[in-house]
């Protein structure tokens, strides 16, 4: 389910950076239409799997709230895959004998 996760964050935040690209600029506006409908699949996802993840893995309000609010700040998706990355290990860890 991480890994899922993971994915899903490194693809809606790397989608939100290209439509901050149209904002700026520094792409032109028509592909504005497929990038926000691809955005707003990818920002439902990871919702959707945040959720998922957060009840598996059993993290407070706390940790699922910033890890939301991650979803709405340019870059935040670096530091929710560093999170993401020491839990996978945590986990691993676990399952060894």
């Amino acid at each position: 389910m991480l890994n899922f996760f993971r994915a899903a964050s490194l693809l809606e935040g790397c989608s939100y950076l290209l439509i901050l690209c149209v904002s700026l600029g520094l792409i032109s506006r028509e592909f504005v239409f497929a990038m926000g409908m691809a955005h707003g699949v990818l920002f439902m996802l990871y919702v959707v799997l945040s959720l998922l993840a957060a009840h598996k893995q059993a993290w407070s309000l706390v940790i699922w709230s910033l890890i939301f609010l991650a979803a709405f700040i340019p870059f935040a998706f670096v530091l929710v895959e560093v999170f993401i990355k020491k839990e996978l290990q945590k986990s691993l860890e676990g399952t060894l004998p």
